[in-house]
């Protein structure tokens, strides 16, 4: 995608953002992007055009998306960084007001990002696809998947929207997933790893997902942008290999985080805190493999991926040049 082409981006400060904004930066593209103030603008800091507001206000939003060719929202938040009432408030709500001023604006397409954990077979073990809509479990779920629905009815009332699925994401900056992965794979008083399995995908390739999405998706569609299909162990092997370290080798029973769901739901109503970021159904979410198909991106877009060893080096580079150290995610 090249040309004189304006991109408004939520969620930009975050770590999918500024790589898709560094990746639109590169195109030759015009970037506004949406930051709270106070928020750490990194190496973007002079290089966007930037709106200063929070998701869920209106009049900055307005500020932000009219006259865009392409609407990037990526603005979200998960369990581990807010609770229950904010996640919500920022998937559910933010999404609401970012569609109402797509609306109301002049802008070309919205291209919303949601989480492939609002899609998932019915059984354990299958490979889901953009048809296999799911129960969600918990907030986070919940509220990606209530915003969904208010992005599908976008589409379904004219407006241009394409809704994409990334999966675990890995790669440089991110100080979540990626350090965690990276951290039972090099670091050899980490003994201990999940059982079950993620689809895991860099970060490089999401935002080509994105970037075909926005150019070749088709309006109210849904397109997973997944990677390789790997068990934890199996996952913690190869980057261990490539990266010269020990990984992980004891597999945690799924029992024993089976019964850590209820103790974490316990703690959380006695306390009147989410101390942890599950319950029950959660846990047993956790052990599961969560294995995803890219089929139809790959026959619509043109998306491809890497295999996971081909993001290690930057990933590695990018963990010990930097003071990040693994939290208990």
């Amino acid at each position: 995608m090249t040309g004189e082409k304006i991109a408004a981006v939520t969620g930009a400060t975050g770590f999918l953002g500024t790589h898709l904004c560094s990746r639109l930066l590169e195109e030759g593209w015009t970037v506004r992007g949406l930051s709270r103030a106070g928020s750490d603008r990194g190496d973007l800091e002079t290089d966007l055009e930037w709106t200063v507001g929070d998701i869920s206000d209106r009049q900055p939003i307005d500020s932000l998306v009219d006259g865009a060719d392409v609407v990037f929202h990526l603005a979200g938040v998960g369990l581990w960084d807010a609770g229950p009432e904010t996640v919500w408030d920022v998937n559910f709500e933010g999404t609401k007001t970012v569609v109402s001023a797509c609306r109301e604006a002049d802008i070309g397409r919205l291209l919303f990002t949601s989480t492939s954990g609002t899609l998932r077979t019915p059984d354990e073990g299958g490979v889901a696809t953009e048809a296999d809509r799911a129960e969600p479990i918990g907030a986070y779920q919940a509220s990606k998947a209530a915003a969904e629905r208010v992005v599908d009815r976008y589409a379904e009332a004219g407006g241009d929207a394409v809704t994409v699925h990334p999966t675990s994401i890995f790669g440089p900056g991110d100080g979540a997933f990626s350090v965690q992965l990276v951290t039972m794979a090099t670091d050899p008083k980490m003994v201990a790893h999940l059982p079950g399995g993620l689809s895991i995908v860099g970060v490089s390739d999401v935002v080509e997902g994105i970037l075909a999405a926005a150019e070749d998706g088709t309006s109210g569609e849904h397109y997973i942008l997944g990677g390789e299909n790997l068990r934890y162990d199996d996952a913690l092997r190869r980057i261990a290999d490539s990266a010269g370290g020990t990984p992980a080798r004891v597999r945690v029973p799924p029992i024993a985080i089976h019964a850590a769901g209820p103790v974490a739901s316990v703690v959380s109503t006695l306390t009147g805190r989410r101390l942890f970021p599950f319950d029950s159904d959660m846990a047993q979410l956790a052990t599961q493999k969560l294995f995803y198909s890219s089929e139809k991106a790959f026959a619509e877009l043109g998306y491809t991926y890497e295999p996971l060893e081909a993001h290690v080096e930057e990933t590695m580079a990018w963990f010990e040049s930097t003071s990040v150290s693994a939290s208990p995610r």
